[in-house]
């Protein structure tokens, strides 16, 4: 007993010693992360990873503009911002998105294809020019550039759904990386990434096909493809490699530049996509935003316990969606008055006519943590990667409503995998909607399949937020991921393909088939002269 404080001592500094280490390694580790960000949902995504560097440990930084509408620019906990201000307001970019949402929801089915292609290219036009606009405003800043040289960041992290982050990370020569669910049909994946994509199994965004495909619907996705990438090519010719070129000080292209990235996080998983190719740069870390349920406010769970064994339904077309028609809110406020389950509904419009007792309209739900309550029996979504990634999580069966973008294709792979009905927005009646809900509840296929997905989602190595952290810590640890990129980036398109090789083969075989027939010609004329001779003899 009477060496028993002595033991004490050398115990507590041991103990003292191991936590100095361990503060020292944090220390060490810790890194400066710079950041380019997207708006809106895809703001998201970026911010859940932000909070967990910082949580980490990291110094982040984030560039913006001045009319951002998701980055709140004057209380950001935990991370700088730096403004560059730009000539165009928060309003002109809500403006855009709403005209466009506008348009896809309600005029697009009754346009023709050039009329749809005019519309969706003035739309792109302005958002492209605000993009340019804020390129050249940011490069204009030198004395930002400088500072961000002196602070030696360890790497950028991009949305390319904003471009100029991967030129932003060569102008301060640092390794970066890029996040993103798909971009442009996955044209970039595809030409800049060098992701390949096998047009017989790989299904083109847009078309809803899964990878199983017939000839007709191969031969479509061959052509689909084959055009998206050539009007890739010319759009970006024409509005984005002169600016590349600009700033770089050298001929250069966007792909080019996009195609240095060290990592791309993609944010699907195999729960969510068909089986493909995937290069060693290329991270899945679907769902990286998504969290276990929290307690719902009381007057909420008030009245989701009023609900007794049937349950709720849970209905949001995502915060981009203000209002709807009069027409479609009391369609969809009848069908939702016909189930038996109560209905907690995010909808900021008008209060429809035909709103029942079950259903309650909300400004703002805490989606996720409904999602994850046991009562929820459906998700009505409109097909937002965020969303579905939520029910995925939680394992909620889902109505598809899909409105535009990557929403349909999103709704489709969840229907092929028997987790959705898929409804058409605009063509479903009161009917419809009921019929969906009441087959998603109470078909259990339904609830098996979505069960079967979640299963698949949290049977991962990591959890997909700790392995995206984990690939953004890997480029800083190794100053970059070069090892990871394929060779196939320093490739011409003819040798990517094997066309030379199949030319010199071909060169070859038609010299050898040359030769032979030549020879064969001056041996049959040799035989003949001969045989001639012979005869003249005789």
């Amino acid at each position: 007993m009477s060496d028993s404080p002595a033991r004490m001592g050398v115990c507590q500094r041991a103990t003292l010693c191991i936590l100095f280490m361990l503060g020292l390694r944090q220390c060490a580790s810790a890194g400066k992360i710079l950041i380019w960000p997207a708006e809106f949902s895809h703001w998201l995504n970026l911010k859940s990873i932000i909070d967990e560097l910082i949580a980490r440990g990291h110094s982040v930084t984030v560039v913006t503009h001045s009319a951002t509408p998701s980055i709140k620019t004057e209380q950001s906990p935990g991370y700088n911002v730096d403004i560059v201000e730009v000539p165009y307001t928060k309003q002109e970019i809500v403006d855009t998105l709403d005209s466009m949402l506008k348009y896809w929801m309600y005029d697009l089915q009754n346009d023709n294809l050039i009329q749809v292609f005019l519309k969706i290219k003035e739309v792109m036009d302005t958002s492209t020019e605000q993009n340019q606009v804020m390129c050249r405003k940011l490069f204009a800043r030198e004395d930002l550039l400088e500072k961000w040289r002196k602070e030696q960041f360890d790497v950028l992290l991009t949305d390319p759904l904003y471009m100029c982050g991967e030129l932003l990370a060569q102008k301060l020569n640092l390794p970066f990386i890029i996040s993103l669910r798909f971009s442009y049909g996955s044209v970039m994946e595809r030409l800049c990434g060098q992701l390949p994509a096998p047009p017989s199994f790989v299904p083109a965004v847009g078309l809803s096909y899964t990878d199983h495909m017939d000839f007709p619907q191969r031969l479509k996705n061959f052509l689909f493809i084959l055009s998206q990438d050539i009007l890739f090519k010319l759009i970006v010719k024409l509005k984005w490699d002169n600016i590349f070129t600009e700033f770089q000080g050298k001929p250069t292209t966007l792909c080019e530049t996009m195609g240095k990235a060290d990592i791309w996080l993609i944010r699907t998983y195999w729960d969510f996509e068909f089986p493909r190719p995937l290069l060693p740069n290329f991270k899945f870390v679907g769902g990286l935003h998504c969290k276990p349920a929290k307690p719902l406010p009381k007057e909420m769970e008030d009245f989701v316990q009023s609900s007794g064994d049937d349950g709720i339904v849970v209905f949001s077309l995502g915060f981009m969606i203000k209002n709807i028609t009069k027409e479609r809110a009391n369609t969809i406020a009848s069908a939702l008055g016909q189930i038996p389950q109560k209905v907690l509904w995010r909808y900021t419009g008008e209060k429809p006519e035909t709103l029942a007792p079950n259903t309650r309209v909300y400004d703002w739900i805490p989606q996720n943590d409904l999602l994850g309550h046991p009562k929820t029996k459906a998700f009505i979504t409109h097909g937002g990667t965020n969303g579905i990634y939520e029910a995925i999580y939680h394992g909620v069966p889902m109505v598809g409503l899909p409105l535009f973008a990557d929403q349909p294709d999103n709704v489709n792979h969840m229907k092929t995998k028997g987790a959705a009905v898929m409804l058409d927005f605009n063509k479903m009646n009161t009917e419809d909607l009921k019929q969906a809900l009441n087959d998603v509840i109470n078909n259990p296929s339904y609830k098996e399949s979505i069960m079967r997905l979640s299963r698949i989602h949290h049977d991962q190595p990591m959890k997909p937020l700790d392995q995206a952290v984990y690939w953004i810590e890997y480029v800083m640890r190794h100053k970059g991921a070069k090892h990871l990129r394929v060779e196939a980036h320093n490739l011409t398109w003819y040798q990517y393909h094997c066309l030379d090789v199949a030319a010199f083969l071909l060169s070859v075989i038609a010299l050898v088939v040359f030769i032979f027939v030549k020879t064969c010609k001056w041996l049959f004329r040799k035989c003949c002269r001969k045989t001639a001779a012979k005869s003249k003899k005789e």
